[in-house]
């Protein structure tokens, strides 16, 4: 089914780029944001890996490797060491299907039509991640909600709500490298096998599904510098209390504004001069 492509109003139609003002740019994320929205009405297939992902592998996780982690038995304990972990997994691969989804836009041809209008280059990748980060609101959801199911405990419920900011903002942040991988290669197959080759080290070498005491010391040196460490250890501290949060949460917020601060000019940039 072909994209939906919402016009922008014509009262915002009025400069070029780089002279939009702050009320018109906020308008053509807002008509930006309806577009994708509508376009997921018309083709909700693409919400099957939102709503299959985090159940898939929140049962896989916990059935598979909690025996063995925890102890046989015991995956209700490993329930609460898991889930945390994978709301920052959420975060990763759904960010790996927004620059597939950008580069399958420019291969249509809509991103053609919305460069031909005078409008903020910005606000197409803003509009983009606005509504991703929604969908991510939606996978983390149903995570806890099956985690909930298996056993998962809260025992600090405004923490929880500070765990899925914090996952949210890194999540964001990691967008912009795959904004800026959908429109610099040649196809979404090339930005699969890509990110999947850089999302897979980060994710198995990180405290994601097991204590990096258990892993050798050359990998425990990578685990530390990893942030998908210190955000599932943040996310069980806000959670769960047990352990200092402060340090973990800091070096998130500091990774995540630094890749948004880097990659965010890097993505408009060739957004705006993409042949």
């Amino acid at each position: 089914m072909s994209a939906t492509v919402i016009d922008v109003p014509a009262q915002t139609r009025a400069t070029d780029d780089p002279r939009v003002g702050l009320s018109a740019h906020i308008r053509h994320v807002r008509a930006l944001i309806r577009r994708n929205v509508l376009w997921i009405r018309q083709d909700p297939e693409s919400m099957f890996d939102v709503i299959l992902m985090p159940i898939v592998f929140t049962l896989l996780f916990v059935f598979v490797f909690g025996g063995a982690i925890a102890g046989k038995g015991n995956q209700d304990v490993y329930v609460n060491y898991v889930v945390p972990g994978l709301m920052a997994m959420m975060g990763m691969n759904i960010a790996m299907g927004v620059g597939t989804g950008f580069n399958q836009d420019f291969q249509t041809g809509v991103m053609d039509r919305f460069r031909s209008l005078p409008i903020s280059r910005a606000s197409v990748l803003i509009a983009k991640i606005s509504v991703e980060i929604g969908r991510l609101l939606v996978a983390t959801a149903i995570l806890l909600a099956v985690g909930f199911m298996l056993g998962l405990s809260v025992s600090n419920v405004p923490g929880l709500f500070a765990a899925i900011g914090l996952s949210m903002v890194f999540g964001s942040s990691v967008m912009w490298i795959f904004l800026t991988m959908g429109v610099v290669m040649k196809n979404a197959q090339a930005i699969q096998g890509m990110g999947f080759l850089v999302l897979m080290p980060l994710q198995f070498g990180s405290s994601i599904f097991s204590p990096p005491s258990t892993m050798p010391g050359w990998l425990q040196a990578f685990t530390d510098y990893n942030p998908l460490s210190s955000l599932a250890d943040a996310a069980r501290g806000l959670m769960n209390g047990g352990q200092p949060v402060a340090h973990d949460v800091m070096v998130t917020l500091l990774w995540s504004v630094v890749i948004t601060a880097v990659m965010a000019p890097v993505a408009i940039h060739k957004y705006r001069t993409k042949n």
